[in-house]
């Protein structure tokens, strides 16, 4: 979930020391879009033949721009009788607070310097059967470096071996780069393929977390013309090298093969460590809360209380015959049979289109290769899920699983993305935004919504997260991919949200994301006239929703298609799926699978079911009863029990945009009911 990246040379390498030194720095500040949260570099100082870690909680760009680190890069590059070697972390919070220097990255353990992008979702499990080790930090990394150095030195493993077996106990993905400083060697390896290098013969070699990160340092350094021709290639799923860091002698190795042992030389006094934390009083901290242990605080059962869920005056609300709309529904109309003006205009959504059909529409875009041949937007919740698992499973298709983390996507979420792209080998390209920022314009937001509450408004507390669409596009173009296959599912129309901003219904449309000139004129005139009565609205998120709403709707759509357009969509099918092939994680808060890792989505269903009497969950149970998948004495049993509030997402969510639990909760309650 991070970006890592590095250089290794030989010290015969025909290169200025400049020129490695601003390789760095680019390879540095490219890797910035998979996470801002904290950073480090590790160098191995010639003059002083120490390693030297510099870490802080801060974007590496801002690591990289600190007097100390500017003056210790040259000391890695200065000519010695040694092998050169740099590397960094760009990291995106998955656990472990970036408030505690040591579980910020490089991390160190028992001889080992390194830098891990994935998750080990098994860490705790790993800590205790191996109860004998020694844990010292909160970060997922620590379990895997213990196991490699215990397998090394306890078992007497080779190193291919001790590295194969500790990574084939993780379950979730594990993209590393480390230095052993007391064999002198370094180790490149992944078990997703989510790690690239260029090698130049023996005595250059330039790796990091995504293709494009190396394209953009061969174009700002023009790097063919001082290095030669060269291919920037794939470190594959399930492999890894090993580079010799006296001679400079590199040898691949497989996840995949048995176990050997060997006699491993240990050097009798390794290079000494140094560890500088650099922390400039960074305002930007965030603790990340676990979901699942949220309810476990100690003011958790006071705050539960807080929360309100009228589900006896619900229950009492008018609701069509034929689906489960209520009355406080927007435009909603009923006839004289009791039926309302959305089932009387619905128009079955009959699957006539098959997945083999799909399968012959996607055969001109596969690659025969190892290639990225199709981009898969993915969340890591069920629907993106389960198009993982069709399109590698069923299609046959090399996907990479392309995540935009905007700050709303939870760790339930993110385990999950690990879960599934550890065990299909997939690459997963995040992109990280701004988070602090984000997450700033939604307290913005919320803060300027409670001045004037109307229900239209809240779709500006998740405008930030449509750059998605934006994005997926971007990497489509820098990967060379022409096809993208999404999980979009048009049960989940929520058009009551644009309902409540005064657009009236546009029923059985194409696509549900799309939206009329007229009406685009109609909700900016309604937002327009609700920022001038709350003007807290116009703040720094304005041109962020602007953008994120221009990114949902005018991204291209070529060679664009809807696993769902082609497979019929079956909650039981789905959810049996992905929770037995891969172990997929329920939330602790819901029995419902849907819209669990959305850390917004708790949110505003609690306000549109404390004020309206319903939610997004009403309208989904609705179309499900439209197209015959459930009965309408379901849809009511489901409803009731999903739209209750969920303690531990809306604690996690107010907690990290920085508003008061409490507070919070209080004004919502206080809010006039529609019913």
């Amino acid at each position: 979930m991070c970006g890592i990246f590095g250089i290794i040379a030989s010290n015969s390498v025909n290169t200025k020391d400049s020129f490695l030194i601003k390789s760095l720095n680019i390879l540095g500040k490219a890797s910035q879009n998979r996470g801002k949260d904290s950073s480090g570099l590790c160098i191995f100082n010639h003059k002083t033949e120490e390693i030297e870690v510099y870490k802080g909680p801060i974007p590496i760009s801002k690591l990289l721009k600190n007097k100390q680190v500017k003056e210790g890069i040259p000391n890695g590059f200065s000519k010695g009788e040694n092998t050169y070697f740099a590397f960094g972390h760009a990291r995106l919070v998955t656990n472990g607070t970036q408030l505690n220097p040591e579980n910020n990255q490089p991390v160190i353990k028992d001889h080992i310097v390194g830098v891990h992008n994935g998750i080990v979702v098994n860490v705790e499990d790993l800590w205790q059967i191996n109860s004998n080790f020694s844990r010292q930090y909160e970060i997922d990394t620590e379990i895997l470096f213990a196991l490699i150095q215990n397998r090394i030195t306890e078992h007497k493993l080779s190193i291919e071996s001790a590295v194969s077996d500790a990574i084939n106990s993780v379950f979730g993905t594990v993209s590393t780069a480390f230095v052993l400083n007391n064999m002198n060697k370094f180790v490149l390896v992944t078990n997703n393929g989510s790690l690239y290098k260029i090698q130049k013969e023996n005595e250059l070699i330039y790796f990091a977390s995504e293709n494009f990160i190396l394209k953009q340092l061969e174009k700002k350094l023009r790097l063919r013309k001082w290095i030669g021709n060269y291919e920037i290639e794939q470190i594959s799923s399930g492999t890894g090298l090993i580079i010799d860091l006296d001679n400079f002698s590199c040898s691949d190795f497989s996840l995949s093969k048995e176990p050997k042992a060997a006699d491993i030389k240990i050097l009798p006094e390794p290079p000494n460590i140094k560890v500088y934390n650099i922390n400039p009083n960074c305002k930007q901290l965030s603790v990340i809360m676990d979901l699942n242990y949220i309810h476990l605080n100690a003011e958790a059962e006071r705050e539960k209380n807080i929360l309100r869920y009228p589900v006896e005056k619900i229950k009492l609300l008018l609701r069509c015959k034929k689906c489960i709309l209520p009355e406080t529904f927007p435009f909603i109309q009923f006839d004289e049979y009791g039926v309302c003006n959305y089932c009387n205009n619905y128009k079955e959504q009959t699957h006539v289109k098959s997945l083999e059909e799909l399968n012959k529409l996607v055969d001109p875009y596969r690659k025969n290769s190892s290639k990225l041949d199709v981009l898969v937007p993915f969340s890591g919740g069920r629907d993106s899920t389960y198009v993982l698992h069709v399109v590698k499973e069923e299609l046959g298709l090399n996907p990479v699983a392309f995540t935009y983390d905007w700050g709303m996507v939870t760790d339930l979420a993110r385990r999950n993305i690990a879960r599934i792209c550890g065990k299909l080998g997939i690459e997963n390209i995040i992109v990280a935004a701004d988070i602090h920022r984000k997450r700033q314009n939604i307290q913005k937001n919320i803060t300027a919504w409670f001045k004037n509450p109307v229900l239209g408004m809240i779709p500006l507390f998740m405008a930030g997260d449509k750059y998605f669409f934006y994005y997926a596009y971007k990497v489509k173009k820098q990967l060379g991919i022409d096809l993208e296959i999404w999980g979009i599912n048009n049960l989940e129309n929520t058009d009551f949200k644009s309902g409540f901003s005064g657009l009236e219904p546009k029923i059985n449309k194409k696509r549900i994301y799309s939206l009329s000139a007229f009406n685009f004129f109609k909700l900016f005139s309604f937002v327009g006239k609700n920022a001038l009565k709350s003007p807290s609205y116009l703040n720094q998120s304005v041109f962020d929703s602007l953008g994120s709403i221009a990114s949902r709707y005018f991204t291209p759509k070529k060679n664009y298609f809807h696993l769902y357009d082609y497979l019929q969509w079956d909650e039981n099918v789905i959810v049996d799926t992905i929770v037995n092939s891969y172990e997929w994680e329920k939330a602790v808060d819901t029995k419902s699978t849907w819209r669990i890792g959305d850390g917004t989505a708790s949110f505003y269903n609690y306000i549109y079911t404390v004020i309206a009497g319903f939610s997004e969950n009403d309208t989904f149970r609705s179309n499900q009863i439209r197209e015959g998948m459930i009965t309408r004495e379901k849809a009511l049993e489901l409803i009731y029990e999903e739209n209750k509030p969920r303690y531990n997402s809306l604690k996690w969510y107010l907690e990290i945009v920085g508003l008061d639990f409490e507070s919070t909760i209080r004004k919502i309650n206080l809010i006039s009911k529609h019913y």
